[in-house]
C-alpha cells in the first residue's frame, strides 16, 4: 500500500559571492530522491555569474530572486514568492543528503507536525557538542541549542502566520547581534502555537574552516550579542536571563584554573556579546 503523498518544498537560498558552493548545494538537490520541490534562489550579487551556475542544472526549477545584501532581508524577499507545503531556509554552503526532503516529507505527511528542526554536521558527520542529542518538542525555553537555519523545515502557513524575518538581525544587517534570526524566527513561531520537533538525525552538511582564535573571539561576540538580543526582546524570565549569563561567566573562571587563558578569552567575549544585547535592545 503506498503511503501518504509527500508534501511539495520551497527551498530559500540567499547568496552572495560563492559560485562553486551554490554550484555543490544544487547538485545535492539533483539528486534528491523526492521531487517536488523548486529552488527560491535570492541574488545578492551585483552582476549575473550565478547564471551560469543555474544553467547547469536544467532538472531543478529554480526562482530567480533579487534582493539588497543582508540575509533576513534576502529571505523576506523570497517570502513573497513562497508556494509549496514547507519552506526551508538552507545555506549557500550546505549539502543535502539525496533522502532529506524524502525523509522530511515522509515525517511531516505522517504526523501532526508545523515544523521539524535538524542538525548541522560537517562532511565527515561530526557535529558542535553544544547540539542537544536527544529529540524534543521544541518550546521557548529549550530551542537554544536544537535550531539552525540550514536544516529548520516548516508548513507554509506557519510562515505566513509568523510574517518577515527581524531584518535587525541575519548576517549583513549592520549590527552587533548579525545573527539568530532562525532563532528568533522560531521563538516566534513556537510562541504562536507551532509544533516544531527537534530531530538529531536529521542533518544537513555544512562544513566551515575552524576560526583563528581571533575570528573566534568575534564570532562568539556577535552570537553572544544575538543570544542577549533575542533575550530582552521576547521577554525572556529572569531565571532563563540568569542562566545565560552564568554559563559563560563559569566558562571563563573554569578556564582560568586549567590556564586555558585562550578559552577564557572566548567564554569571556560571549559573555560580553550577550550582556552588550541584553542592554541595546532593552534600551531600544
Amino acid at each position: 500500500m503506498a503511503g501518504p503523498e509527500l508534501p511539495s518544498f520551497d527551498l530559500v537560498v540567499a547568496t552572495v559571492d560563492r559560485e562553486r558552493e551554490m554550484d555543490r548545494l544544487l547538485t545535492s538537490l539533483d539528486a534528491q530522491s523526492h521531487r517536488g520541490f523548486r529552488v527560491v534562489l535570492v541574488d545578492q550579487n551585483r552582476d549575473d555569474r550565478l547564471e551560469r551556475v543555474v544553467a547547469a542544472h536544467p532538472a531543478l526549477e529554480v526562482v530567480h530572486v533579487r534582493s539588497e545584501r543582508g540575509l533576513s532581508r534576502a529571505r523576506n524577499a523570497a517570502l513573497e514568492h513562497v508556494t509549496a507545503d514547507v519552506v526551508a531556509f538552507p545555506d549557500d554552503d550546505c549539502v543535502y543528503a539525496e533522502d532529506l526532503l524524502e525523509r522530511v516529507g515522509a515525517r511531516l505527511a505522517g504526523e501532526a507536525l508545523d515544523g521539524l528542526s535538524g542538525r548541522a554536521v560537517d562532511a565527515d558527520g561530526r557535529y558542535s557538542p553544544s547540539w542537544k542529542p536527544d529529540p524534543a518538542l521544541l518550546e521557548p525555553d529549550n530551542l537554544w541549542n536544537r535550531v539552525n537555519s540550514t536544516a529548520i523545515f516548516l508548513r507554509r502557513r506557519v510562515v505566513e502566520a509568523v510574517g518577515p524575518f527581524d531584518e535587525r538581525l541575519g548576517l549583513g544587517c549592520g549590527e552587533p547581534w548579525s545573527s539568530g534570526e532562525e532563532i528568533d524566527y522560531v521563538i516566534r513561531a513556537v510562541r504562536s502555537g507551532a509544533r516544531i520537533a527537534y530531530d538529531p538525525g536529521l542533518t544537513v552538511t555544512h562544513s566551515a574552516r575552524p576560526p583563528e582564535a581571533l575570528e573566534e573571539r568575534e564570532i562568539v561576540y556577535r552570537d553572544g550579542a544575538s543570544v542577549g538580543y533575542l533575550l530582552a526582546k521576547h521577554r525572556y524570565p529572569r531565571r532563563v536571563v540568569a542562566r545565560m549569563l552564568v554559563r559563560p561567566a563559569g566558562g571563563v573562571l573554569t578556564s582560568l584554573v586549567r590556564l586555558r587563558r585562550d578559552r577564557a578569552r572566548i567564554h569571556a567575549a560571549t559573555l560580553r556579546g550577550r550582556i552588550a544585547g541584553l542592554r541595546a535592545k532593552s534600551a531600544s
